[in-house]
């Protein structure tokens, strides 16, 4: 038995979502105390199955057939049902993306199972894994647990931090052919979904710097512009920024804006609803600002500071300017 996750490539890339997956799949892993393994679906796969390896899995299964060169649901499916009846996992985990959601649940039906989707968190419930799905755009959250085995879920993107390689540490990688033909595939691929281009991406910066309802008004915007500024950072907000319409919707980070994972996250006069959470907990590390001292950001954040954010942003303003000169 294992907890087996599905890394997502195309065209020989990663998707970065993977290996937030492969954060979660560790965790569930823990849980159930099973080794942990992974797959890698396409064609001419091998490289990125011995990259996988690296990442503290105990096994990576290449799988590996023409048909699978461009993805579609039937054919990831059928390979994937295979792969799955052989290795017998307790729990298969996915990243939630667009093509996940399109051959997924058909995959977990097979099973006789539902896929548990977007999840942002795993708890340990008494050696059982319970898996937190948000309801009602994020009013609401629930603990679910699979109904029976092996458990589908697909983690939301930036609910987990990506999993790092780990030194030293390359599991072996086993060839997968998976028996497939062509009259099983009965849709044509065509050109992967694109979302809509943003003129700010988010995802992309290195250093955010985001704003919250602490800020009062629009006309205190220059207090956290200066700061973004000073670091060159890009500028974010919460959901009330947006709303209001202080700052654009394409800046708004949380589960109804971008998902980001930068390596350093100002969330400034942000109390820290798990609606935003779910947008920056990817982040590498976590400064917030905030005057309340049992904000719930303090739990998401590496360092803390409390205080009134027109004290503390503009002295931390001086001092990265200082460190510059």
């Amino acid at each position: 038995m294992s907890v087996l996750v599905v890394l997502e490539q195309r065209g020989g890339k990663w998707n970065r979502m993977s290996f937030e997956a492969l954060t979660a799949g560790q965790k569930i892993a823990q849980i159930f105390g099973v080794p942990l393994q992974a797959a890698v679906i396409g064609s001419g796969i091998e490289s990125l199955a011995k990259e996988a390896a690296g990442y503290g899995a105990s096994k990576v299964f290449a799988v590996d057939h023409e048909l699978l060169a461009k993805y579609t649901p039937d054919g990831y499916t059928a390979a994937l049902e295979q792969l799955i009846k052989a290795a017998n996992p307790k729990a298969v985990i996915f990243p939630h993306t667009y093509q996940v959601r399109d051959f997924a649940p058909k995959l977990a039906t097979r099973f006789s199972n539902a896929l548990i989707s977007d999840v942002v968190e795993i708890k340990d419930d008494a050696g059982k894994a319970a898996f937190v799905r948000q309801l009602f755009q994020g009013k609401l959250s629930c603990d679910v647990q699979a109904a029976g085995e092996p458990a589908f879920v697909s983690v939301q993107a930036g609910a987990f931090r990506g999993a790092e390689a780990a030194a030293n540490e390359s599991g072996p990688v086993e060839a997968f052919a998976p028996q497939i033909e062509a009259s099983q595939i009965r849709s044509k691929p065509e050109e992967p979904f694109r979302e809509a281009q943003r003129s700010v991406d988010l995802g992309a910066a290195e250093f955010i710097v985001s704003v919250g309802r602490g800020i009062k008004e629009k006309d205190n915007l220059p207090v956290v512009e200066a700061l973004a500024s000073a670091l060159g950072a890009e500028l974010a907000a919460s959901r009330p920024i947006c709303d209001n319409g202080w700052l654009p919707m394409e800046r708004q980070v949380g589960s109804s804006g971008q998902t980001v994972a930068p390596k350093v996250y100002f969330a400034v006069g942000i109390s820290g609803a798990i609606q935003h959470l779910v947008g920056m907990k990817g982040s590498k590390t976590v400064v917030a600002i905030n005057k309340d001292e049992n904000a719930p950001i303090f739990e998401t954040a590496d360092y803390g500071v409390v205080g009134d954010l027109f004290e503390v942003v503009p002295a931390l303003v001086d001092e990265i300017k200082k460190a510059k000169a």
